[in-house]
């Protein structure tokens, strides 16, 4: 038990990436404390396991079924929505708070958080300006914290968070900021999210010499942020729980549902610009596309089978679920594609849907996550001919997002205490992680 519980919340995290040489700190917390399996629930992808920590629900329960969603009403996807009120069912700070009131928690660069009952939290949201330029800045709570921090760290850098620039420093800001609040405001549960590894990870394969290097680099920083926390005013008082969010798998080839419901006839395009957008508004289904898995919105119901067999026995095509088969795959929610496609271990998908790179959007080649539909892990290549993202998907070389078939698809979970509360040596459930944190805490019952 302890009053002061720290989260570290870090997608790409796999069993055998702690060991004493590579990660020395996550290694002495497992061996001080406890080590275990932990299996994500399917879709394996940061919004919706993160989601599934904070309620003890699946995503068919708590309604957020990939990093995006499709707005049928309106015709729209939004990926990256932010705002915690798509999350069904009681959160761990509310259900923190009904149990010991005078605790308070933090979370740091969460996905879906804005607005929840977290007592602080940081989260990036830069300001897009009439101009097209953008201003850095986050989104926090209580209104005027990010203000109040700058003073002391200086901007969030978002781009080193994502895109071609991305590294070892996001991961550092969010650190030495989570320190921050812990001398500013001592929070006694405190959840931070750390992509470190994802980044490599993608562009060269979690098996790569890139990959094992930025986890040398996460561990060090870890390293540096505990002993900070163990020299300030919580000294040795502090708990440290860790857990992969998802494991990374080796790819090599790629999937592109919308061009194959291109062409079928079920998607249609309009141009603009010389450009080939989406009409969502002609078309009979599109899919809207996150790692490994896609949601096919299908328009017409009667098109529904037609769909299901243009990808059944499709190459990188795993599974298909249309309908009532949806709930086999725990994506029975009324958010999810009347079609879902989940890809094999060796592929992933794309939300390309252009035959001729000539006609792909302008958005294409540049890192916007608002206006794909689908998320877009090329983004993370800089093309230097068009200085601008490469639309070459082969590049990708590490993927996630499939259900839990093996060994291989799970994560690490490690406690930096000896405690009941969480034994060494049994697997775990990412929807177990609320009651190990309530039971960490005290607050079960």
């Amino acid at each position: 038990m302890t009053e002061h519980l720290i989260f570290l919340s870090v997608p790409g995290l796999r069993l055998g990436d702690v060991d004493r040489e590579k990660t020395p700190t996550l290694h002495g917390w497992a061996h001080d404390g406890a080590f275990a399996r932990l299996q994500p629930t399917f879709p394996c992808v940061t919004s919706c396991v993160q989601a599934s920590m904070w309620t003890g629900a699946p995503p068919g329960q708590h309604g957020v079924i990939a990093n995006g969603c499709y707005h049928r009403d309106r015709r729209e996807v939004e990926f990256w929505v932010g705002r915690n009120g798509v999350i069904a069912g009681e959160q761990v700070w509310n259900a923190i708070r009904a149990k010991q009131p005078e605790f308070t928690s933090a979370a740091w660069h969460a996905q879906n958080i804005k607005d929840a009952g977290a007592d602080f939290i940081v989260t990036p949201a830069p300001i897009h300006e009439p101009d097209g330029s953008m201003k850095l800045w986050c989104y926090s709570k209580p209104d005027g914290l990010y203000e109040e921090m700058l003073g002391q760290l200086g901007h969030f850098p978002l781009q080193h968070y994502w895109g071609p620039m991305a590294g070892i420093e996001s991961t550092r800001w969010i650190l030495r900021a989570a320190y921050w609040l812990l001398e500013e405001q001592a929070p006694n549960f405190h959840w931070i999210y750390l992509p470190q590894l994802d980044y490599a990870s993608q562009m060269y394969g979690p098996n790569s010499i890139e990959s094992r290097a930025a986890l040398i680099e996460l561990d060090l920083e870890l390293a540096e942020f505990a002993a900070d926390v163990a020299n300030g005013p919580l000294g040795e008082d502090v708990v440290y729980l860790a857990a992969g969010e998802y494991a990374m798998t080796d790819v090599s080839g790629v999937v592109y549902p919308n061009r194959m419901l291109r062409k079928a006839g079920l998607l249609k395009t309009r141009e603009e610009g010389g450009c080939e957008h989406i009409d969502f508004e002609r078309s009979t289904a599109f899919a809207m596309v996150d790692h490994q898995l896609a949601h096919i919105y299908v328009s017409d119901p009667s098109a529904v089978a037609k769909v299901r067999e243009l990808f059944r026995g499709t190459n990188g095509v795993a599974g298909v679920y249309a309908g009532d088969e949806r709930s086999e795959v725990g994506l029975d929610h009324k958010r999810s594609g009347e079609v879902i496609l989940i890809a094999g271990d060796t592929h992933w998908m794309a939300y390309y849907w252009w035959f001729d790179d000539a006609a792909a959007p302008a958005f294409a080649r540049t890192v916007d996550i608002h206006r794909k539909p689908g998320y877009d892990p090329v983004e993370l290549f800089f093309d230097p001919a068009t200085k601008g993202i490469s639309l070459d998907a082969t590049l990708v070389k590490g993927s996630h997002g499939a259900p839990v078939s093996e060994s291989k698809h799970e994560t690490a979970l490690i406690c930096s205490a000896d405690t009941p509360s969480m034994p060494s040596g049994r697997t775990y459930r990412d929807t177990d992680v609320k009651d190990l944190v309530l039971g960490l805490l005290d607050c079960e019952g």
